[in-house]
């Protein structure tokens, strides 16, 4: 069971959120192996209709929110996303649609644009039609680049989004020339996180410490040769870290989430800890929830880190790192993230990372709603 600790109520001072994560829908036409979205994501079904998010939009602009990113699942799939986009704009949101491109028209992207859109992410899930194919679970790539090609005809600002792993990891270099080919604004090389659907194909994503030092160091020459016309984002993955990063810097500090049903969360997995409640926006305000709710209380500030983190000099940095992978992989929220070096059950890291040293015929699952019923 975890060990949660009392939330600290008194927040009123605290920190303000900048980015709301709006997941529109879990629903996907896409089965990426390495899917964000809770493996029970059918459970969670669209509960907001479009009053109640541009309600949400509105809070979240009067909160102090200034970024807002639709996402899913696949947002497309909302018949009201136009809505949105245009709800957004009234209130001087910068709004950024991160899809898969399907489904998805020119005719429908102009419209999106005319509403006020500001900006548009295309996940590529690798540089050939039979890989990226096969990581999607579906077949898209072709699609895929051509909505990227209608971006940035309509003048809107490309961002290119690659899930870095085991299979395509050696591929970086090609993955960069890809992007620039589609003359992306932004390329974001985002190694594996492994939660959602990613931890239980850790074994057959999870790559090499050799593998990703030199896709780092591919990266890295990238970005100094295309500075001024393509930014390039290399995310390391806390795997192969020292120290683990700020999870959505840090935990009910900058960043809200609310998921298709209504929950607000401090970050996309944290209902996916027992034990931790957390309020609907169908329920209270964003206001409310954001300073009072127990769930966005529980692991503020440093009242709940235990040692070694409680007496690091890193603590104001990493926050503790990210709560959703201390209990997937220790079975406690509190404790310690694995992912740090210094953590006591850090050899849980090592252990999977001299896994990846070894071949692996693993078969891939696929997100499916499947899952959910069992």
């Amino acid at each position: 069971m975890t060990e949660t600790p009392p939330p600290d109520m008194a927040v009123s001072e605290g920190p303000r959120p900048y980015t709301l994560v709006a997941e529109l829908t879990y629903r996907c036409p896409l089965r990426c192996v390495y899917c964000s979205n809770p493996l029970d994501f059918a459970r969670h079904g669209d509960g907001l209709g479009t009053a109640d998010w541009l309600r949400v939009f509105r809070e979240a602009e009067a909160l102090g929110v200034v970024q807002l990113n639709l996402t899913g699942g696949e947002p497309l799939l909302r018949a009201d996303l136009e809505t949105l986009v245009e709800g957004a704009r009234s209130l001087d949101l910068y709004t950024n649609l991160i899809t898969s491109g399907i489904p998805l028209t020119r005719e429908r992207l102009a419209e999106l644009k005319r509403r006020g859109l500001d900006n548009v992410q295309v996940s590529i899930q690798d540089v050939t039609a039979a890989a990226s194919d096969r990581i999607a679970g579906l077949r898209s790539f072709e699609r895929k680049l051509e909505v990227a090609r209608w971006v940035k005809d309509l003048g809107l600002p490309l961002t290119v989004n690659t899930v870095l792993h085991r299979e395509n990891l050696d591929r970086v270099g090609e993955v960069i020339a890809l992007a620039e080919s589609l003359a992306a604004d932004r390329l974001e090389l985002a190694n594996t996180q492994y939660l959602g659907w990613a931890l239980p194909n850790r074994a057959a994503l999870l790559p090499t410490r050799e593998q990703l030092e030199g896709a780092r160091a591919t990266a890295r020459a990238a970005r100094r040769r295309l500075q001024g016309r393509m930014e390039v984002l290399f995310v390391t993955p806390d795997y192969y870290a020292d120290f683990p990063k700020a999870c959505m810097d840090g935990w009910g500090r900058r960043f809200i989430v609310v998921a298709p049903d209504g929950l607000m969360l401090p970050c996309h997995a944290a209902h996916t800890i027992p034990g931790l409640v957390f309020d609907n926006v169908k329920d209270r305000s964003l206001e409310a929830i954001w300073q009072s709710s127990a769930g966005f209380g529980a692991f503020r500030g440093e009242a709940w880190m235990p040692e070694p983190c409680r007496s690091c000099d890193r603590r104001a940095q990493d926050f503790g790192g990210c709560r959703c992978q201390a209990f997937h992989l220790t079975g406690n929220a509190a404790a310690t993230d694995p992912a740090c070096s210094l953590a006591p059950d850090h050899g849980l890291i090592e252990t999977a990372r001299q896994g990846a040293l070894q071949p692996t015929s693993v078969a891939l699952e696929y997100r499916t709603a499947a899952r959910s019923r069992r």
